[in-house]
């Protein structure tokens, strides 16, 4: 009973935690007329204050001891860092500028472009039905690319970078709030840097724009932390299997946002593109529902073929 109550939290902070990472695109443009660069270097400020007070609540200060000890450690973090800003950077510059459905699609190809990566960096072998979603991945980017005029550079940024900032992060092998709090402490100076030269250059709009609109970018760091921390507690709760399909929603909520709120153009060619990527993730996910179960099916059948034979008992006679 309490395994099943802990699997429903679980659910519901996966639920939470995509959810508001599907719902963001809402929250960008408030921000207007502060520019990306200048949204983006706030973000970095302020998540760092808002995960600094979460350790120190919690108490966890024990990692940046053995982190500032080992010096490739230390480098991935640094290169995590550097490749989230470039994630966030483009993310924030889509939604303000249009650009939500193309920044879906970067989110629904994540996964194609993870395995890619696997087998071009790290040798991996795939099974053929990953091999038939990877083909219709590829056709899907040359599609789009037709229906958009240009390669979807938008989408393929997003993807490619938070597939290596996940990459990294497997290397790197630190919780979520204390991974942010690095990558946001190595962050630090250079946001603060640009945030103090915009400032005396008279062209910062924090606190020129009114209390509410400092408010929402001093948010940036809740905006940033909290999701996180919800995906954190999830991660620990339910099966991986599970968080994976939950990662869907995110993509979706933004595709729904940019089609049905802020109405960007979809024309044939774009939904046939759309089309080609869906049918690839219903692939994916089939082939790993599948591979999942053979794996939790294979030991109790070893076992039960290393079990001895039940005795025959004789059959009682008739008389």
């Amino acid at each position: 009973m309490k395994v099943r109550s802990e699997q429903r939290t679980g659910l519901l902070y996966g639920f939470g935690a995509y959810g508001m990472w599907g719902l963001v695109p809402l929250f960008w443009p408030l921000l207007k007329p502060s520019g990306a660069v200048e949204i983006l270097a706030h973000r970095m400020v302020w998540s760092l204050a808002v995960v600094g007070v979460a350790l120190l609540a919690l108490r966890r200060w024990g990692w940046i001891r053995e982190l500032v000890r080992r010096p490739r450690r230390l480098a991935l973090t640094a290169a995590a860092a550097a490749v989230i800003t470039v994630n966030w950077g483009v993310y924030i510059w889509a939604v303000n500028n249009d650009h939500v459905v193309e920044a879906s699609l970067g989110y629904f190809a994540n996964p194609l472009v993870v395995i890619a990566m696997g087998v071009l960096l790290l040798g991996e072998r795939l099974r053929p039905l990953q091999w038939v979603a990877v083909g219709i991945g590829f056709a899907a980017v040359l599609v789009l690319a037709i229906g958009y005029g240009r390669p979807p550079w938008i989408a393929l940024t997003l993807a490619f970078s938070f597939g290596t900032y996940g990459l990294i992060k497997k290397k790197v092998n630190l919780g979520g709030l204390e991974s942010l709090a690095a990558e946001t402490a190595i962050q630090f100076l250079p946001a603060l840097g640009y945030l103090l030269s915009l400032g005396s250059a008279g062209q910062s709009t924090f606190g020129t724009e009114g209390t509410g609109h400092a408010a929402l970018l001093a948010a940036t760091g809740v905006v940033t932390a909290v999701p996180l921390v919800c995906f954190g507690a999830a991660a620990i709760r339910v099966p991986l299997s599970t968080l994976g399909m939950l990662q869907y929603l995110a993509p979706l909520f933004q595709f729904a946002l940019g089609v049905l709120y802020f109405h960007e153009a979809m024309p044939p060619e774009r939904w046939a593109g759309f089309a080609l990527v869906w049918a690839a993730l219903v692939l994916l996910t089939w082939d790993a529902l599948r591979t999942a179960h053979r794996t939790r099916a294979a030991p109790a059948r070893r076992t039960a073929e290393a079990a001895p034979p039940a005795p025959v008992r004789e059959a009682a006679s008739p008389t």
